[in-house]
């Protein structure tokens, strides 16, 4: 069978210390949660005062957010033809990406593509292929074996194991990880929209997986995202403080920024504000976007802001937060020496907190 190893190779981890969610209220970054590693080598995000760098989820270091900065071509017009997508996924530069129940299917520490012989010997009555884009000339698609046994979708393969996604990206290229998460999130939302909102009756893929048209009324549904806002509140000093968080569950140390889910009728700003307010009791102004991150687990949007808060009296909630606490630069420096990273290395709180560090040597606090 034959299969291109994509990416680097991935580690033998322990499948029973699998990476934890990132945060309570919406998926946000908890600094207890399980690490994989220091994504892309370190820290150091550039300025902080100024937002992003160009590209998306790049930041002024070069650092890109785990996730994001995926190179592949996603050909909207070649989607819309059916005959020219057969054609491809036929042809001998296709390359397939096998996932199973969200998880990646690893080769001798690799993630595949499927190729040749590979791809054509894939069993017959899985669902459709979903065509992701180009990759230089190579058509490349995502394959969902989850209708099959654990076993049977190793064998089909040849593989070793299957994987979370999260557990592989500190060793993969930043294209390459954007890659597994776009296929994760597309082919989850595949087995989970197969029969319409409206009418109840069975959806089917169209344009090449991009959306399922009802086979009843006739409405066409795209892919469902979750917006959800992250934001580092800032107490102005000197010295600068910012507040972290304990949620409900964590442990007794464990803090980390305020998240929440986007609301109907809101902007992004609007929410920041609001989950501040409803989860710590602090009223907060000079809101400003920061970067954002897909979070494709399943289906998130993760848009990280800045906020100053009024004043330093917060009153928690009780329920999603348990307690909150200002912290210095030098408190965050302290934390980091004797943990070894601040927050989760794949997730966006990271990189706001060290370009929150970053930003205090370049103006002469901390």
């Amino acid at each position: 069978m034959s299969a291109v190893p994509r990416g680097r190779p991935v580690p033998p981890t322990d499948e029973t210390a699998e990476a934890a969610g990132v945060g309570r209220s919406a998926g946000g970054a908890g600094e207890a949660a399980e690490g994989v590693g220091r994504f892309g080598g370190g820290a150091g995000v550039g300025r902080f005062a100024g937002g992003t760098g160009a590209g998306a989820g790049r930041f002024g270091g070069g650092v890109v957010a785990a996730y994001a900065g995926g190179a592949l071509d996603r050909a909207a017009g070649l989607r819309r033809d059916p005959e020219s997508l057969r054609r491809l996924f036929d042809s001998d530069r296709a390359e397939v990406l096998p996932l199973w129940r969200d998880r990646c299917l690893v080769v001798r520490d690799v993630v595949p593509r499927l190729t040749g012989g590979g791809r054509r010997r894939l069993p017959a009555g899985l669902d459709e292929p979903v065509f992701l884009g180009l990759d230089g000339d190579r058509p490349v698609f995502a394959v969902d074996l989850s209708e099959l046994a654990e076993e049977e979708a190793l064998g089909t393969v040849g593989a070793d194991r299957t994987v979370d996604v999260r557990r592989l990206v500190q060793r993969l290229d930043p294209a390459e990880a954007a890659l597994l998460g776009y296929a994760r999130a597309l082919c989850h939302w595949h087995r989970n929209q197969r029969f319409c909102g409206a009418c109840g009756s069975p959806a089917r893929p169209v344009d090449g997986g991009a959306a399922r048209r009802c086979g009843g009324c006739g409405v066409l549904h795209f892919p469902r995202i979750s917006p959800a806002v992250i934001m580092l509140v800032e107490l102005p000093g000197p010295p600068a403080r910012c507040l972290l968080a304990r949620h409900a569950g964590a442990d007794e140390d464990s803090f980390s920024l305020l998240a929440g889910f986007l609301e109907v009728g809101e902007s992004l700003e609007d929410a920041v504000r609001r989950e501040v307010a409803e989860e710590a009791g602090i009223a907060v102004d000079a809101v400003r976007y920061f970067a954002s991150q897909p979070w494709p687990f399943p289906a998130g949007l993760m848009v990280g802001f800045l906020a100053t808060a009024h004043d330093a009296t917060t009153t928690v909630d009780g329920e999603e937060l348990l307690e909150t606490r200002w912290f210095s630069r030098a408190d965050l420096r302290q934390r980091r020496a004797a943990r070894g990273r601040l927050g989760n290395p794949d997730s966006i709180d990271r990189l706001l907190l060290e370009a929150w560090l970053d930003a205090g040597l370049e103006a002469g606090d901390g």
